[in-house]
Protein backbone atom coordinates (compact mmCIF):
# COMPACT_ATOMS: atom_id res chain seq x y z
CA UNK A 1 0.00 0.00 0.00
CA UNK A 2 1.21 3.38 -0.13
CA UNK A 3 0.04 6.79 1.92
CA UNK A 4 1.26 10.00 1.53
CA UNK A 5 1.20 9.77 4.97
CA UNK A 6 4.21 7.93 5.52
CA UNK A 7 6.69 10.40 3.60
CA UNK A 8 9.18 11.65 6.14
CA UNK A 9 8.26 15.40 6.90
CA UNK A 10 10.60 18.13 4.63
CA UNK A 11 11.74 14.88 2.89
CA UNK A 12 11.51 14.27 -0.99
CA UNK A 13 8.08 12.26 -1.75
CA UNK A 14 9.58 10.62 -4.52
CA UNK A 15 11.76 8.96 -2.33
CA UNK A 16 8.82 8.25 0.05
CA UNK A 17 6.47 7.46 -3.09
CA UNK A 18 9.07 4.87 -3.96
CA UNK A 19 8.97 2.86 -0.67
CA UNK A 20 5.67 2.47 -1.14
CA UNK A 21 5.57 1.45 -4.77
CA UNK A 22 7.95 -1.29 -3.39
CA UNK A 23 5.11 -3.31 -1.99
CA UNK A 24 2.17 -2.11 -4.60
CA UNK A 25 3.69 -1.04 -7.73
CA UNK A 26 1.05 -1.66 -10.42
CA UNK A 27 0.72 -3.22 -14.15
CA UNK A 28 -1.32 -1.13 -16.86
CA UNK A 29 -2.64 -4.24 -18.02
CA UNK A 30 -4.66 -6.56 -15.50
CA UNK A 31 -2.70 -9.40 -15.32
CA UNK A 32 -5.74 -11.82 -15.36
CA UNK A 33 -5.95 -10.65 -18.80
CA UNK A 34 -2.66 -10.76 -19.96
CA UNK A 35 -2.07 -14.30 -18.35
CA UNK A 36 -5.64 -16.28 -19.39
CA UNK A 37 -6.68 -16.48 -15.81
CA UNK A 38 -10.04 -15.68 -14.67
CA UNK A 39 -10.52 -12.65 -13.01
CA UNK A 40 -13.11 -13.66 -10.00
CA UNK A 41 -16.45 -11.07 -9.87
CA UNK A 42 -16.99 -9.84 -6.50
CA UNK A 43 -18.76 -11.80 -4.73
CA UNK A 44 -18.65 -14.54 -6.93
CA UNK A 45 -18.72 -17.09 -4.12
CA UNK A 46 -20.90 -15.76 -1.80
CA UNK A 47 -24.80 -16.17 -2.55
CA UNK A 48 -26.46 -12.84 -2.91
CA UNK A 49 -27.87 -11.45 -0.09
CA UNK A 50 -31.89 -10.41 -0.14
CA UNK A 51 -32.13 -9.34 3.35
CA UNK A 52 -32.91 -5.98 4.20
CA UNK A 53 -29.70 -4.09 4.98
CA UNK A 54 -27.91 -4.96 8.84
CA UNK A 55 -27.61 -1.71 10.90
CA UNK A 56 -24.07 -1.23 11.97
CA UNK A 57 -24.35 -1.69 15.64
CA UNK A 58 -25.46 -5.05 14.82
CA UNK A 59 -23.27 -7.17 12.81
CA UNK A 60 -20.97 -9.29 14.18
CA UNK A 61 -17.79 -8.51 14.95
CA UNK A 62 -14.50 -9.57 13.53
CA UNK A 63 -11.47 -8.34 15.36
CA UNK A 64 -8.04 -7.98 14.15
CA UNK A 65 -5.29 -7.28 16.77
CA UNK A 66 -1.86 -5.82 15.84
CA UNK A 67 1.71 -5.19 17.26
CA UNK A 68 3.67 -4.65 14.73
CA UNK A 69 5.64 -7.62 15.11
CA UNK A 70 1.70 -9.98 14.59
CA UNK A 71 -1.55 -10.00 13.04
CA UNK A 72 -4.22 -12.10 15.51
CA UNK A 73 -7.48 -12.74 14.02
CA UNK A 74 -10.55 -13.39 16.45
CA UNK A 75 -14.53 -12.98 17.00
CA UNK A 76 -16.96 -13.94 14.42
CA UNK A 77 -15.65 -16.36 11.58
CA UNK A 78 -19.00 -16.43 9.31
CA UNK A 79 -19.71 -15.29 5.82
CA UNK A 80 -22.04 -12.32 5.62
CA UNK A 81 -20.96 -8.90 6.45
CA UNK A 82 -19.78 -7.95 9.20
CA UNK A 83 -17.80 -5.17 11.24
CA UNK A 84 -13.96 -5.52 11.14
CA UNK A 85 -12.37 -3.77 14.28
CA UNK A 86 -8.70 -3.40 14.66
CA UNK A 87 -6.89 -2.84 17.35
CA UNK A 88 -2.89 -1.45 16.92
CA UNK A 89 -1.09 -1.09 20.23
CA UNK A 90 2.44 -0.45 18.91
CA UNK A 91 3.01 3.78 18.06
CA UNK A 92 5.81 3.09 15.97
CA UNK A 93 3.40 0.97 13.87
CA UNK A 94 0.79 3.64 14.05
CA UNK A 95 2.85 6.39 13.06
CA UNK A 96 3.94 4.23 9.75
CA UNK A 97 0.54 3.81 8.68
CA UNK A 98 -0.95 0.19 10.03
CA UNK A 99 -3.08 -1.54 6.94
CA UNK A 100 -5.09 -4.29 8.21
CA UNK A 101 -5.52 -6.04 5.06
CA UNK A 102 -7.77 -8.99 4.21
CA UNK A 103 -7.16 -11.28 1.02
CA UNK A 104 -9.57 -14.39 0.22
CA UNK A 105 -7.81 -16.99 -1.99
CA UNK A 106 -9.44 -17.68 -5.04
CA UNK A 107 -11.59 -21.36 -5.13
CA UNK A 108 -9.19 -24.41 -5.56
CA UNK A 109 -5.65 -22.16 -4.67
CA UNK A 110 -3.77 -23.46 -1.08
CA UNK A 111 -2.16 -21.67 1.41
CA UNK A 112 1.31 -23.05 -0.66
CA UNK A 113 0.51 -21.66 -3.74
CA UNK A 114 -0.63 -17.87 -2.01
CA UNK A 115 2.30 -17.16 0.21
CA UNK A 116 4.69 -18.29 -2.85
CA UNK A 117 3.21 -15.77 -5.03
CA UNK A 118 3.15 -13.18 -1.85
CA UNK A 119 6.57 -13.91 -0.91
CA UNK A 120 7.91 -12.73 -4.22
CA UNK A 121 5.97 -9.56 -4.01
CA UNK A 122 7.18 -8.73 -0.76
CA UNK A 123 10.60 -8.92 -1.91
CA UNK A 124 10.46 -7.47 -5.13
CA UNK A 125 12.08 -3.98 -5.57
CA UNK A 126 8.95 -3.62 -8.12
CA UNK A 127 6.43 -5.75 -6.81
CA UNK A 128 2.78 -5.62 -8.64
CA UNK A 129 -0.62 -6.59 -6.64
CA UNK A 130 -2.26 -7.61 -10.16
CA UNK A 131 -0.25 -10.64 -9.53
CA UNK A 132 -2.28 -11.82 -7.55
CA UNK A 133 -5.22 -11.99 -9.77
CA UNK A 134 -5.81 -16.15 -10.03
CA UNK A 135 -4.63 -16.39 -6.67
CA UNK A 136 -6.22 -14.10 -4.32
CA UNK A 137 -8.18 -10.64 -4.07
CA UNK A 138 -7.90 -7.81 -2.01
CA UNK A 139 -10.87 -7.14 -0.21
CA UNK A 140 -10.76 -5.18 2.59
CA UNK A 141 -7.42 -2.80 3.13
CA UNK A 142 -8.06 0.55 5.59
CA UNK A 143 -5.86 2.75 7.55
CA UNK A 144 -6.22 1.63 11.00
CA UNK A 145 -4.48 4.61 13.88
CA UNK A 146 -3.13 4.04 16.98
CA UNK A 147 -5.86 2.45 19.22
CA UNK A 148 -9.12 1.02 18.09
CA UNK A 149 -10.87 1.63 14.76
CA UNK A 150 -13.05 0.05 12.31
CA UNK A 151 -14.76 -1.02 9.12
CA UNK A 152 -17.35 -3.17 7.53
CA UNK A 153 -17.02 -5.68 4.58
CA UNK A 154 -18.93 -8.37 3.15
CA UNK A 155 -16.74 -11.52 3.43
CA UNK A 156 -17.40 -14.83 1.24
CA UNK A 157 -17.21 -18.31 2.79
CA UNK A 158 -13.46 -19.36 2.17
CA UNK A 159 -9.85 -19.51 3.13
CA UNK A 160 -8.16 -15.91 3.96
CA UNK A 161 -5.36 -14.34 5.03
CA UNK A 162 -4.93 -10.91 7.07
CA UNK A 163 -1.59 -9.53 6.32
CA UNK A 164 -0.48 -5.86 8.27
CA UNK A 165 1.34 -4.27 5.84
CA UNK A 166 2.22 -1.31 7.45
CA UNK A 167 5.20 -2.31 8.86
CA UNK A 168 8.89 -2.64 7.89
CA UNK A 169 10.27 -5.86 6.65
CA UNK A 170 8.11 -8.82 5.89
CA UNK A 171 4.79 -8.19 6.61
CA UNK A 172 3.24 -9.99 9.71
CA UNK A 173 0.36 -12.63 9.16
CA UNK A 174 -1.90 -15.25 9.39
CA UNK A 175 -4.32 -17.14 7.86
CA UNK A 176 -8.00 -18.03 8.71
CA UNK A 177 -11.36 -19.91 7.11
CA UNK A 178 -14.86 -17.54 6.93
CA UNK A 179 -17.33 -20.77 7.23
CA UNK A 180 -20.89 -20.30 5.31
CA UNK A 181 -23.26 -19.02 7.30
CA UNK A 182 -26.82 -20.07 7.28
CA UNK A 183 -28.44 -16.12 7.94
CA UNK A 184 -25.65 -14.35 6.30
CA UNK A 185 -26.05 -10.44 8.22
CA UNK A 186 -25.87 -7.66 5.38
CA UNK A 187 -24.20 -4.56 4.52
CA UNK A 188 -25.53 -1.30 6.04
CA UNK A 189 -26.83 1.08 2.90
CA UNK A 190 -24.05 3.71 2.32
CA UNK A 191 -24.75 7.34 2.50
CA UNK A 192 -22.34 7.72 -0.74
CA UNK A 193 -20.37 5.66 -2.77
CA UNK A 194 -16.65 6.31 -3.83
CA UNK A 195 -15.62 4.08 -6.79
CA UNK A 196 -12.08 4.02 -8.58
CA UNK A 197 -12.01 3.55 -12.05
CA UNK A 198 -9.60 3.23 -14.73
CA UNK A 199 -8.50 6.36 -14.32
CA UNK A 200 -10.45 8.31 -12.53
CA UNK A 201 -13.06 8.25 -9.04
CA UNK A 202 -16.76 8.52 -8.96
CA UNK A 203 -18.31 10.06 -6.57
CA UNK A 204 -20.09 13.18 -5.08
CA UNK A 205 -18.84 16.21 -4.55
CA UNK A 206 -19.63 16.19 -0.69
CA UNK A 207 -19.70 13.64 1.99
CA UNK A 208 -20.79 14.28 5.58
CA UNK A 209 -19.00 13.59 9.15
CA UNK A 210 -20.43 10.30 10.61
CA UNK A 211 -21.63 9.40 7.09
CA UNK A 212 -21.41 5.45 5.97
CA UNK A 213 -19.15 5.49 2.65
CA UNK A 214 -18.80 2.39 0.21
CA UNK A 215 -15.11 2.24 -1.00
CA UNK A 216 -15.73 0.08 -4.21
CA UNK A 217 -12.75 -0.99 -7.11
CA UNK A 218 -14.72 -0.65 -10.30
CA UNK A 219 -12.33 -0.86 -12.54
CA UNK A 220 -9.88 -3.96 -13.87
CA UNK A 221 -6.64 -3.13 -11.85
CA UNK A 222 -5.99 -2.92 -8.05
CA UNK A 223 -6.66 0.96 -7.04
CA UNK A 224 -6.28 2.82 -3.94
CA UNK A 225 -8.13 5.61 -2.62
CA UNK A 226 -6.30 8.34 -0.65
CA UNK A 227 -7.15 11.58 0.73
CA UNK A 228 -4.46 14.50 1.45
CA UNK A 229 -6.34 17.29 2.83
CA UNK A 230 -6.30 21.29 2.25
CA UNK A 231 -6.91 24.46 3.75
CA UNK A 232 -8.90 25.64 1.46
CA UNK A 233 -10.35 25.17 -2.05
CA UNK A 234 -7.96 26.79 -3.95
CA UNK A 235 -5.26 25.03 -2.33
CA UNK A 236 -7.08 21.74 -3.18
CA UNK A 237 -7.32 22.76 -6.90
CA UNK A 238 -3.43 23.32 -6.42
CA UNK A 239 -2.39 19.64 -4.99
CA UNK A 240 -4.45 18.08 -7.78
CA UNK A 241 -3.03 19.94 -10.63
CA UNK A 242 0.63 19.15 -8.96
CA UNK A 243 -0.58 15.61 -9.03
CA UNK A 244 -1.78 15.23 -12.31
CA UNK A 245 1.67 17.08 -13.72
CA UNK A 246 3.76 14.32 -11.19
CA UNK A 247 4.79 17.21 -8.69
CA UNK A 248 4.48 15.18 -5.38
CA UNK A 249 6.95 17.21 -3.69
CA UNK A 250 4.78 20.01 -4.79
CA UNK A 251 1.73 18.48 -3.45
CA UNK A 252 2.90 16.93 -0.39
CA UNK A 253 4.28 20.67 0.88
CA UNK A 254 0.53 22.39 0.14
CA UNK A 255 -1.40 19.55 1.87
CA UNK A 256 -2.14 19.56 5.81
CA UNK A 257 -2.90 15.92 6.29
CA UNK A 258 -3.15 12.79 4.55
CA UNK A 259 -5.49 9.58 5.40
CA UNK A 260 -5.83 6.36 3.38
CA UNK A 261 -9.51 4.85 3.31
CA UNK A 262 -8.16 2.43 1.13
CA UNK A 263 -4.83 1.22 0.58
CA UNK A 264 -5.46 -1.38 -1.91
CA UNK A 265 -8.57 -2.93 -3.61
CA UNK A 266 -8.79 -5.64 -6.57
CA UNK A 267 -10.98 -5.45 -9.29
CA UNK A 268 -15.01 -5.25 -8.27
CA UNK A 269 -14.43 -5.54 -4.39
CA UNK A 270 -15.88 -2.87 -1.79
CA UNK A 271 -16.15 -1.77 1.86
CA UNK A 272 -17.14 0.35 4.23
CA UNK A 273 -16.40 2.80 6.63
CA UNK A 274 -17.43 6.18 8.50
CA UNK A 275 -16.21 9.53 7.29
CA UNK A 276 -14.52 10.91 11.12
CA UNK A 277 -12.12 13.20 8.94
CA UNK A 278 -11.73 16.76 9.41
CA UNK A 279 -14.27 18.84 7.55
CA UNK A 280 -12.56 20.99 4.38
CA UNK A 281 -11.39 20.24 1.27
CA UNK A 282 -9.88 16.84 0.33
CA UNK A 283 -8.09 15.57 -2.71
CA UNK A 284 -8.64 12.08 -3.63
CA UNK A 285 -5.68 10.12 -5.39
CA UNK A 286 -4.31 6.69 -6.44
CA UNK A 287 -0.51 6.98 -5.69
CA UNK A 288 -0.01 2.84 -7.76
CA UNK A 289 2.03 2.96 -10.44
CA UNK A 290 1.61 1.49 -14.37
CA UNK A 291 4.06 -0.91 -15.60
CA UNK A 292 5.81 1.95 -17.36
CA UNK A 293 6.62 3.82 -14.31
CA UNK A 294 3.31 6.44 -14.51
CA UNK A 295 1.39 7.29 -11.36
CA UNK A 296 -2.16 6.95 -11.61
CA UNK A 297 -2.44 10.26 -10.72
CA UNK A 298 -1.10 11.50 -13.36
CA UNK A 299 -3.20 9.72 -15.74
CA UNK A 300 -6.53 11.49 -14.11
CA UNK A 301 -6.98 9.58 -10.22
CA UNK A 302 -6.97 13.06 -8.48
CA UNK A 303 -10.79 14.49 -7.20
CA UNK A 304 -11.70 17.37 -5.00
CA UNK A 305 -14.11 16.87 -2.91
CA UNK A 306 -15.12 18.44 0.10
CA UNK A 307 -16.29 16.94 3.89
CA UNK A 308 -18.75 19.29 5.34
CA UNK A 309 -20.38 18.44 8.81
Amino acid sequence: MFSLRNLPGGGKARGGLSRGRRRWALAAVPVAVATGLALVPFGASHAATTAKSTPAAALPVLTLKMTGKVIAVGGSLESGAVRVVSTVTDKAEAANGAAPTLLRLDPGVTYGQFFKVFAKLASSPNSDPNNLYGFAQIVYSPQANLGTSSGIVDLAPGNYVAIDLGTNGTPPNTTFTIAKSAHPAALPKPGATISSIEFGFRSPAKLHDGELVKWANAGFVVHMIVGAEAPNLATAKKIAADLKAGKDNAAQALATGFYSWDNALSHGQAFESVISQKAGFWVLACFMDTQDGREHTTLGMEKVIQIVK
